[in-house]
């Protein structure tokens, strides 16, 4: 079927919209054409907003046409667009980050994400996506909405300041009390006595993790690790 120049030009215009054209033909002859786009989730503008307020830079990486992906980065905030890239291209393209000693997250959900989620540091898989995409990722989300990533890595660093909180308490102690007791200038049952409340304050800085909020209460902040080592 070969469009002629009028169904040709509402295709163009349609691309120009940031839209993409289906063209509709029978008895061999191109009539018209259907005009589609994806909807944005409305909790996605506020999750880059989210992103950025974290220090990180989103990045929009697409197959899409340009003139949709810039469509779609203009209504939710996004700056840089990397659009029309095949699914090795996706990968290639965060190596190409990763080389400019970028720690790189990706957050896909498709077949077609599956290789550059394997690629960047850290992979984030929506619930919702393929299987592929899931088995590919270092982490997945329960819900697909952008603000699960947003939450997972709010806790994920919340977490690390946790273990490094209980680390310089737990060196501390033993940097002041080992030699003290060597030296015999530390009675034992304060010793243990002091040891049993390390313990204790150890797991109750822990268990300061289960405050944690999800910046949305109806999106949740669940994650559950996958079967594949790190790397």
């Amino acid at each position: 079927v070969h469009p002629d120049a009028e169904i040709t030009a509402s295709i163009e215009r349609a691309g120009a919209n940031g839209t993409t054209a289906v063209v509709v033909a029978w008895d061999g002859k191109a009539r018209g054409i259907l005009t589609v786009a994806d909807s944005v989730k409305p909790s996605s503008t506020a999750a880059v907003a989210r992103l950025r307020e974290l220090g990180l830079e989103p990045i929009l990486l697409t197959g899409d046409h340009d003139a949709v992906a810039r469509r779609v980065a203009d209504e939710v905030g996004i700056r840089e667009v990397i659009a029309g890239v095949l699914p090795a291209e996706k990968a290639a393209q965060i190596e190409a980050l990763q080389a400019r000693s970028r720690v790189v997250a990706m957050v896909g959900d498709g077949v077609n994400d599956a290789a550059a989620l394997a690629q960047a540091d850290l992979g984030i898989a929506m619930g919702t996506g393929t299987d592929a995409a899931i088995e590919a990722s270092d982490l997945t989300l329960v819900r697909g909405d952008l603000l699960g990533a947003v939450d997972a890595i709010r806790l994920s660093r919340a977490t690390l300041r946790t273990i490094r909180g209980n680390l310089f308490w737990a060196f501390a102690y033993n940097v002041a009390a080992i030699p003290l007791a060597a030296l015999g200038l530390l009675n034992p049952m304060i010793a243990g006595a002091a040891m049993a409340a390390s313990s204790v304050f150890v797991v109750g800085n822990s268990l300061r993790l289960r405050r944690f909020q999800s910046i949305d209460p109806a999106v949740g902040s669940r994650t559950t690790p996958n079967e594949r080592s790190p790397r």
